[in-house]
């Protein structure tokens, strides 16, 4: 989808040569692209001109899929498209899941030349201790708004999307991610993610399967549409997508609710099998550049885990309600990777849920 055009001289050059029935590949000084860079990333969330601007930069051809949750980026890959890809995006959680799957591929700080620039606390994460097979690309919080035309009163409780007042029942759109949704039913219930016990298992399930019937929608890609819309009242949400529906028109609130709301970090990472392994290195040095990084920060509305970004931010952004908590706001909660059998448990509530 975004390609870098040969220069004109290099088009002539080809043609003469092709005319001539000689390889342009096997000609000293012809100018050829450098290769190529495939991009498994997030919907809707990078520039085109950036991906515009190294391929024009680096002489690479960029083409880039799509996805709209982390589980489903995993099922892609395991599926059969692992060595079709160089890097993906996924959030924190899902780079320990793939790290231990052996899905990474590993490099070493020295290969990218800006990785100083990464914020110290982004560094030794627990997800990836010393940054071996990823960067650190954009973070933020996963909640839910608010249609304040439809309802006025107290949102900051996860009673709204778990236990919705009359007035929104049937209007709530939910992302259709396993691991944000059962992190913030857990955070609603105030059991542990993760549980073995049976009792606070069944009381998961219990509530979920309680709230169904008043939830509109699972839409990931779509929940911020829905939003600008009207077709839902209340959708859950990252808050960066959130604040470009508030800056669409829609009058809504973001909510940091009182029972808590999950946090997270997506990165880059370099695939196991990735075919432009040299051009995928470029690509992750080029997103530790603050210039470039804060172009995606500009562009996504969220937060940036690269020094220097800070005086390249939009005024508006950094006085986003999405992106600064109330003084009074619980700390964020990341997803918990189980372990295997854990898991399973968690994965049929899921399956059970969308049935």
């Amino acid at each position: 989808m975004f390609k870098k055009a040969n220069k004109q001289a290099t088009h002539c050059a080809s043609a003469l040569l092709l005319a001539a029935g000689v390889s342009v590949a096997a000609v000293p000084g012809v100018a050829t692209a450098e290769g190529s860079l495939s991009i498994y990333h997030w919907f809707e969330y990078i520039p085109q001109e950036l991906l515009d601007k190294f391929a024009e930069e680096h002489d690479v051809k960029v083409t880039m899929d799509t996805y709209d949750s982390n589980e489903s980026m995993l099922a892609s890959l395991k599926a059969g498209k692992m060595g079709s890809y160089d890097v993906a995006v996924p959030g924190d959680y899902m780079v320990e899941i793939m790290r231990n799957e052996g899905m990474l591929d590993t490099f070493e700080s020295s290969e990218l030349s800006n990785f100083g620039n990464i914020e110290e606390q982004w560094v030794n994460v627990d997800f990836d201790p010393g940054r071996k097979h990823s960067i650190p690309y954009q973070w933020g919080s996963t909640s839910f708004m608010v249609n304040r035309d439809v309802y006025t009163d107290d949102i900051r409780t996860t009673d709204i999307i778990f236990n919705p007042p009359e007035a929104l029942n049937g209007k709530i759109n939910v992302l259709d991610s396993q691991g944000e949704v059962l992190a913030l039913a857990s955070l609603h219930l105030g059991i542990p993610q993760c549980s073995q016990d049976r009792e606070q298992l069944k009381s998961l399930n219990a509530l979920l399967q309680e709230a169904k019937p008043k939830w509109a929608s699972f839409n990931s890609d779509g929940a911020k549409d829905v939003l600008v819309s009207g077709d839902a009242a209340v959708g859950m949400i990252w808050n960066g997508f959130g604040a470009k529906a508030r800056e669409e028109g829609a009058n809504v609130e973001y909510s940091y609710p009182k029972e808590g709301y999950v946090v997270w970090m997506d990165n880059v990472v370099l695939l196991e099998k990735a075919p432009n392994r040299d051009n995928a290195i470029k690509f992750m040095n080029y997103l530790l550049e603050p210039e470039n990084i804060a172009a995606v920060t500009n562009f996504a509305r969220y937060t940036a885990g690269v020094q220097g970004v800070s005086d390249l931010l939009d005024d508006d952004l950094k006085a986003s309600p999405e992106a600064n908590p109330p003084a009074d706001a619980p700390a964020g909660t990341f997803v918990a990777v189980c372990d295997e059998a854990t898991q399973k448990l968690y994965d049929q509530i899921w399956t059970n849920l969308k049935k």
